[in-house]
Protein backbone atom coordinates (compact mmCIF):
# COMPACT_ATOMS: atom_id res chain seq x y z
CA UNK A 1 0.00 0.00 0.00
CA UNK A 2 2.73 2.55 0.60
CA UNK A 3 4.47 1.54 -2.50
CA UNK A 4 0.92 2.58 -4.81
CA UNK A 5 1.05 5.87 -1.82
CA UNK A 6 4.88 6.29 -3.15
CA UNK A 7 4.15 5.96 -6.73
CA UNK A 8 1.18 8.08 -7.03
CA UNK A 9 2.72 11.20 -4.88
CA UNK A 10 5.66 10.48 -7.43
CA UNK A 11 3.29 10.81 -10.43
CA UNK A 12 1.66 14.08 -9.13
CA UNK A 13 4.70 15.53 -8.73
CA UNK A 14 5.83 14.35 -11.88
CA UNK A 15 2.49 15.80 -13.61
CA UNK A 16 2.67 19.27 -11.47
CA UNK A 17 6.83 19.73 -13.15
CA UNK A 18 5.94 19.37 -16.63
CA UNK A 19 2.62 21.55 -16.16
CA UNK A 20 5.23 24.13 -14.59
CA UNK A 21 7.81 23.72 -17.15
CA UNK A 22 4.91 24.30 -19.99
CA UNK A 23 3.47 27.00 -18.29
CA UNK A 24 7.36 28.53 -18.37
CA UNK A 25 7.51 27.90 -21.92
CA UNK A 26 4.78 29.95 -22.74
CA UNK A 27 5.29 33.47 -24.02
CA UNK A 28 5.26 35.95 -21.28
CA UNK A 29 2.50 38.52 -20.34
CA UNK A 30 4.31 41.81 -21.73
CA UNK A 31 2.42 44.98 -20.95
CA UNK A 32 1.76 47.20 -23.63
CA UNK A 33 0.51 50.54 -24.19
CA UNK A 34 -2.28 51.43 -26.70
CA UNK A 35 -0.76 53.00 -30.54
CA UNK A 36 -3.48 55.55 -30.63
CA UNK A 37 -3.65 58.04 -33.95
CA UNK A 38 -6.09 60.56 -34.47
CA UNK A 39 -9.07 58.66 -36.79
CA UNK A 40 -11.70 59.90 -38.42
CA UNK A 41 -14.46 57.50 -38.47
CA UNK A 42 -17.00 56.26 -41.66
CA UNK A 43 -20.79 56.27 -40.34
CA UNK A 44 -21.88 56.25 -36.43
CA UNK A 45 -19.34 54.52 -33.90
CA UNK A 46 -19.36 54.37 -30.19
CA UNK A 47 -16.59 54.30 -27.78
CA UNK A 48 -15.02 51.11 -26.99
CA UNK A 49 -14.52 52.12 -23.43
CA UNK A 50 -17.52 54.45 -22.25
CA UNK A 51 -19.88 52.80 -24.77
CA UNK A 52 -20.70 56.69 -25.40
CA UNK A 53 -21.78 58.14 -29.46
CA UNK A 54 -18.70 59.58 -30.93
CA UNK A 55 -19.76 62.75 -31.68
CA UNK A 56 -18.66 64.74 -35.24
CA UNK A 57 -18.22 64.60 -38.81
CA UNK A 58 -14.00 63.62 -38.99
CA UNK A 59 -11.54 63.05 -36.37
CA UNK A 60 -14.12 61.90 -33.74
CA UNK A 61 -11.48 60.15 -31.52
CA UNK A 62 -8.56 57.92 -31.48
CA UNK A 63 -7.81 54.10 -32.77
CA UNK A 64 -5.17 52.25 -31.71
CA UNK A 65 -2.17 51.59 -34.64
CA UNK A 66 -1.75 48.14 -33.46
CA UNK A 67 -4.74 46.83 -32.20
CA UNK A 68 -8.06 48.68 -33.77
CA UNK A 69 -9.18 50.10 -30.62
CA UNK A 70 -11.57 52.57 -31.19
CA UNK A 71 -12.24 55.66 -27.88
CA UNK A 72 -12.78 58.87 -27.46
CA UNK A 73 -9.42 61.09 -27.00
CA UNK A 74 -10.39 62.47 -23.85
CA UNK A 75 -10.83 58.38 -23.48
CA UNK A 76 -7.66 57.30 -23.98
CA UNK A 77 -5.82 58.73 -20.92
CA UNK A 78 -7.36 56.47 -19.02
CA UNK A 79 -7.78 52.70 -20.87
CA UNK A 80 -5.46 50.11 -19.30
CA UNK A 81 -1.87 49.30 -20.77
CA UNK A 82 -3.55 46.33 -22.29
CA UNK A 83 -3.20 46.52 -26.15
CA UNK A 84 -3.13 43.28 -27.84
CA UNK A 85 -1.51 44.03 -31.23
CA UNK A 86 -3.38 42.30 -34.12
CA UNK A 87 -1.72 40.92 -37.04
CA UNK A 88 -4.47 42.70 -38.59
CA UNK A 89 -2.90 45.57 -38.00
CA UNK A 90 0.91 44.96 -37.61
CA UNK A 91 2.17 44.10 -40.79
CA UNK A 92 6.37 43.93 -40.43
CA UNK A 93 8.77 42.89 -38.65
CA UNK A 94 11.31 45.20 -39.10
CA UNK A 95 10.93 48.77 -37.62
CA UNK A 96 8.45 47.56 -35.48
CA UNK A 97 8.25 48.68 -31.68
CA UNK A 98 9.61 45.40 -30.51
CA UNK A 99 6.71 44.83 -27.56
CA UNK A 100 4.25 45.16 -30.44
CA UNK A 101 6.10 42.25 -32.48
CA UNK A 102 6.41 40.09 -29.81
CA UNK A 103 2.63 40.49 -28.35
CA UNK A 104 1.49 40.49 -32.00
CA UNK A 105 3.24 37.07 -32.46
CA UNK A 106 2.27 35.41 -28.76
CA UNK A 107 6.59 35.18 -28.31
CA UNK A 108 9.23 36.21 -25.36
CA UNK A 109 11.31 37.44 -28.17
CA UNK A 110 10.87 38.48 -31.77
CA UNK A 111 11.44 35.93 -33.95
CA UNK A 112 14.17 37.69 -36.28
CA UNK A 113 16.44 37.77 -33.02
CA UNK A 114 15.94 33.90 -32.50
CA UNK A 115 16.16 32.65 -36.30
CA UNK A 116 19.22 34.18 -36.94
CA UNK A 117 20.91 33.47 -33.70
CA UNK A 118 20.16 30.16 -34.24
CA UNK A 119 21.00 29.91 -37.78
CA UNK A 120 24.67 31.77 -36.67
CA UNK A 121 25.30 29.42 -33.87
CA UNK A 122 24.21 26.00 -35.82
CA UNK A 123 27.17 27.24 -38.48
CA UNK A 124 28.73 30.40 -38.00
CA UNK A 125 30.61 30.80 -34.56
CA UNK A 126 33.86 30.13 -35.51
CA UNK A 127 33.81 32.21 -38.29
CA UNK A 128 36.43 34.93 -38.69
CA UNK A 129 35.58 38.59 -38.04
CA UNK A 130 31.85 37.87 -36.77
CA UNK A 131 29.64 40.66 -37.06
CA UNK A 132 32.65 43.25 -37.73
CA UNK A 133 32.96 41.89 -41.06
CA UNK A 134 29.57 43.04 -43.34
CA UNK A 135 27.49 41.04 -45.82
CA UNK A 136 26.26 42.59 -49.27
CA UNK A 137 24.10 45.49 -48.13
CA UNK A 138 21.28 43.59 -51.43
CA UNK A 139 21.10 40.72 -49.58
CA UNK A 140 20.74 42.29 -46.10
CA UNK A 141 17.91 43.98 -47.66
CA UNK A 142 16.74 40.44 -49.49
CA UNK A 143 17.06 39.19 -45.62
CA UNK A 144 14.71 41.62 -44.51
CA UNK A 145 11.92 42.05 -46.91
CA UNK A 146 11.64 38.16 -46.28
CA UNK A 147 10.87 38.26 -42.56
CA UNK A 148 8.77 41.13 -43.36
CA UNK A 149 7.01 39.20 -45.91
CA UNK A 150 7.16 35.41 -44.66
CA UNK A 151 7.76 36.15 -40.57
CA UNK A 152 8.75 33.02 -39.19
CA UNK A 153 8.78 31.30 -42.24
CA UNK A 154 11.48 33.33 -43.73
CA UNK A 155 14.37 30.97 -44.97
CA UNK A 156 17.90 32.10 -43.84
CA UNK A 157 19.31 28.37 -44.08
CA UNK A 158 23.01 28.22 -45.82
CA UNK A 159 20.82 27.48 -48.93
CA UNK A 160 19.43 30.74 -49.08
CA UNK A 161 22.32 32.31 -47.66
CA UNK A 162 26.20 30.69 -48.09
CA UNK A 163 27.73 33.88 -46.82
CA UNK A 164 26.90 34.07 -42.63
CA UNK A 165 27.65 38.01 -42.75
CA UNK A 166 24.83 38.31 -44.40
CA UNK A 167 22.59 36.99 -41.28
CA UNK A 168 24.82 39.25 -38.72
CA UNK A 169 24.25 42.10 -41.08
CA UNK A 170 20.15 41.22 -40.52
CA UNK A 171 20.39 40.92 -37.36
CA UNK A 172 22.24 44.40 -37.05
CA UNK A 173 19.78 45.63 -39.16
CA UNK A 174 17.02 45.12 -36.91
CA UNK A 175 18.86 46.56 -33.54
CA UNK A 176 19.45 49.58 -36.11
CA UNK A 177 15.44 50.10 -37.10
CA UNK A 178 13.86 49.44 -33.57
CA UNK A 179 12.10 52.93 -33.41
CA UNK A 180 13.44 52.27 -29.95
CA UNK A 181 16.47 51.05 -29.28
CA UNK A 182 16.82 47.72 -27.58
CA UNK A 183 18.50 50.23 -24.17
CA UNK A 184 15.09 52.36 -24.72
CA UNK A 185 16.22 56.17 -24.82
CA UNK A 186 14.48 56.56 -21.12
CA UNK A 187 17.02 53.93 -19.98
CA UNK A 188 19.67 55.66 -21.82
CA UNK A 189 21.20 57.74 -19.61
CA UNK A 190 21.36 55.38 -16.33
CA UNK A 191 23.52 53.02 -18.48
CA UNK A 192 25.89 55.89 -19.66
CA UNK A 193 26.48 56.60 -15.78
CA UNK A 194 26.90 53.20 -15.11
CA UNK A 195 29.54 52.92 -17.22
CA UNK A 196 31.50 55.97 -16.08
CA UNK A 197 31.55 54.11 -12.59
CA UNK A 198 35.35 53.07 -12.40
CA UNK A 199 35.08 50.23 -9.64
CA UNK A 200 33.78 47.46 -11.41
CA UNK A 201 31.36 46.23 -8.83
CA UNK A 202 29.39 49.07 -8.00
CA UNK A 203 29.51 49.31 -12.11
CA UNK A 204 27.73 46.09 -12.28
CA UNK A 205 25.47 47.13 -9.15
CA UNK A 206 24.17 50.20 -11.45
CA UNK A 207 23.71 48.14 -14.41
CA UNK A 208 21.91 45.76 -12.46
CA UNK A 209 19.85 48.82 -11.33
CA UNK A 210 19.49 50.28 -14.73
CA UNK A 211 18.17 46.59 -16.48
CA UNK A 212 15.32 47.12 -14.62
CA UNK A 213 14.15 50.50 -16.37
CA UNK A 214 14.06 48.30 -19.73
CA UNK A 215 10.56 47.10 -20.59
CA UNK A 216 10.76 43.27 -20.17
CA UNK A 217 10.56 42.68 -23.48
CA UNK A 218 13.42 44.52 -24.24
CA UNK A 219 15.23 43.12 -21.04
CA UNK A 220 14.57 39.64 -22.34
CA UNK A 221 16.00 39.68 -25.59
CA UNK A 222 18.95 41.36 -24.32
CA UNK A 223 19.68 38.65 -22.22
CA UNK A 224 19.37 36.34 -25.08
CA UNK A 225 21.38 38.32 -27.24
CA UNK A 226 24.17 38.49 -24.33
CA UNK A 227 23.87 35.05 -24.04
CA UNK A 228 24.63 34.16 -27.54
CA UNK A 229 27.48 36.93 -27.80
CA UNK A 230 29.18 35.42 -24.41
CA UNK A 231 29.30 32.51 -26.48
CA UNK A 232 30.77 33.90 -29.29
CA UNK A 233 33.86 35.29 -27.46
CA UNK A 234 34.12 31.89 -26.44
CA UNK A 235 35.41 30.99 -29.96
CA UNK A 236 37.75 33.74 -30.06
CA UNK A 237 40.87 31.97 -30.95
CA UNK A 238 38.54 30.86 -34.21
CA UNK A 239 36.47 34.18 -34.96
CA UNK A 240 39.23 36.89 -33.29
CA UNK A 241 35.56 38.10 -31.66
CA UNK A 242 36.92 39.71 -27.64
CA UNK A 243 33.63 41.31 -25.83
CA UNK A 244 35.61 44.26 -26.99
CA UNK A 245 35.25 44.02 -30.30
CA UNK A 246 31.57 43.03 -29.87
CA UNK A 247 30.81 46.08 -27.51
CA UNK A 248 32.26 48.35 -30.66
CA UNK A 249 30.37 46.92 -33.02
CA UNK A 250 26.88 46.30 -30.62
CA UNK A 251 27.20 50.23 -28.77
CA UNK A 252 25.42 51.83 -31.22
CA UNK A 253 23.61 49.39 -32.58
CA UNK A 254 21.59 48.86 -28.89
CA UNK A 255 21.93 52.38 -27.36
CA UNK A 256 21.20 54.69 -29.93
CA UNK A 257 21.66 58.48 -27.83
CA UNK A 258 18.45 60.65 -27.77
CA UNK A 259 18.72 63.64 -29.30
CA UNK A 260 21.84 64.89 -27.97
CA UNK A 261 24.92 67.66 -29.42
CA UNK A 262 27.39 66.16 -31.31
CA UNK A 263 30.22 66.43 -28.63
CA UNK A 264 28.63 64.50 -26.02
CA UNK A 265 27.45 61.84 -28.44
CA UNK A 266 30.79 61.05 -29.66
CA UNK A 267 32.00 61.34 -25.90
CA UNK A 268 29.01 58.71 -25.23
CA UNK A 269 30.40 56.46 -27.78
CA UNK A 270 33.35 54.98 -25.94
CA UNK A 271 30.74 54.29 -23.12
CA UNK A 272 28.24 52.38 -25.24
CA UNK A 273 31.03 50.30 -25.93
CA UNK A 274 31.70 49.52 -22.26
CA UNK A 275 28.26 49.17 -21.15
CA UNK A 276 28.27 46.41 -24.21
CA UNK A 277 31.39 45.07 -22.89
CA UNK A 278 30.13 44.44 -19.27
CA UNK A 279 26.85 42.73 -20.24
CA UNK A 280 28.74 40.58 -22.48
CA UNK A 281 31.60 39.48 -19.74
CA UNK A 282 29.32 39.51 -16.77
CA UNK A 283 25.63 37.98 -18.39
CA UNK A 284 25.49 35.17 -16.10
CA UNK A 285 25.44 37.79 -13.11
CA UNK A 286 23.55 40.51 -14.03
CA UNK A 287 20.42 38.36 -15.63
Amino acid sequence: MQFFRSFALSQLTSLVRRATLRESDLAPKYEKVHNFKVHTFRGPHWCEYCANFMWGLIAQGVKCADCGLNVHKQCSKVVPNDCQPDLRHVKKVYSCDLTTLVKAHNTKRPMVVDMCIQELEARGLQSEGLYRISGFSELIEDVKLAFDRDGEKADISTNAYEDINIITGALKLYFRELPIPLITYDAHPRFIDAAKISDPEKRLEALHEALKLLPPAHCETLRYLMAHLKRVTQNEKDNLMSSENLGIVFGPTLMRAPELDAMTALNDIRYQRLVVETLITNEDVLF
